[in-house]
């Protein structure tokens, strides 16, 4: 039998976790892009951010306040890849009108959710998690394949769960953090 400091610790966990991949997304800023150092760091953010949703959901210990900080830490590691890379790839006119758009999108979903819901709130649909792991995969693929296909690719998958994201907020009347997708719960 667990005491309450027990299981005070292992709701934390997750996020901690979570908390984690943030320090460790800011960290890459530090070490050269595409290195070993750096492709190490950054698979240990994306084993953190695996680990993070596995836990809390075998250990039911999910909450709102631990989908936020996934959530923040996701945001905070694709601001620091998109600081990393940019210049790198150094994409055209076409990738950077069409990030902005997506950029757009979402930021509009989370207004919704603000005026709504009183709360900022991103959504755990499968669209975004799909979008998550092809932009994890992104910099380990970029040996493998074409860097404008993979652009193009994202931003097709980026653009759909964006705008999934927005429609669920204007057509919903409550929040639900981990909604799969538009048709569930749909009558």
């Amino acid at each position: 039998m667990m005491n309450s400091s027990d299981e005070r610790m292992l709701k934390s966990i997750p996020n901690w976790l979570s908390l984690s991949r943030i320090f460790l997304s800011l960290a890459l800023l530090f070490l050269e892009p595409l290195s070993l150092s750096f492709y190490a760091m950054y698979i240990a953010c994306g084993l953190s951010d695996m680990l993070d949703g596995f836990i809390a959901r075998k250990t039911g210990t999910t909450s709102t306040l631990g989908a936020k900080i996934d959530s923040l830490a996701d945001l905070v590691m694709a601001g620091v890849l998109l600081v990393i890379l940019w210049p790198i790839l150094n994409p055209g006119a076409v990738i950077l009108l069409w990030v902005i758009f997506i950029g757009v999108i979402r930021l509009a979903a989370m207004m919704v959710a603000r005026i709504k819901y009183n709360s900022l709130a991103s959504l755990h649909t499968y669209g975004n998690k799909a979008t998550g792991l092809l932009l994890f995969l992104f910099p380990l693929l970029l040996s493998f394949s074409h860097a404008a296909v993979l652009m193009y690719i994202i931003c097709v998958l980026a653009s759909i769960s964006a705008i999934e994201e927005l429609l669920i907020h204007l057509t919903s009347d409550e929040l639900l953090l981990n909604r799969k997708g538009w048709f569930e719960g749909k009558k």
